[in-house]
């Protein structure tokens, strides 16, 4: 049972989010040609404030 996990910025709308889940378990399900109803795919959204890139939070730079 191929399990996907993804984690992600908060922020996106969540009928992006649906559409992603719904894409990653098509992708899924045409590679390894597995049933759809096999495939689990976990989204966790994580705060801004969470997050780190070079040694900054993404909520404290500009434009992220």
């Amino acid at each position: 049972m191929p399990f996907v996990q993804i984690q992600m910025l908060e922020g996106r709308p969540e009928e992006k989010i649906k559409q992603m889940i719904r894409d990653v378990t098509d992708t899924i399900v045409n590679t390894l040609d597995v049933p759809k109803e096999n495939v689990r795919v976990v989204v966790s959204e994580v705060p801004k404030t969470h997050w780190g890139i070079a040694g900054t939070p993404v909520s404290d730079i500009p434009g992220r």
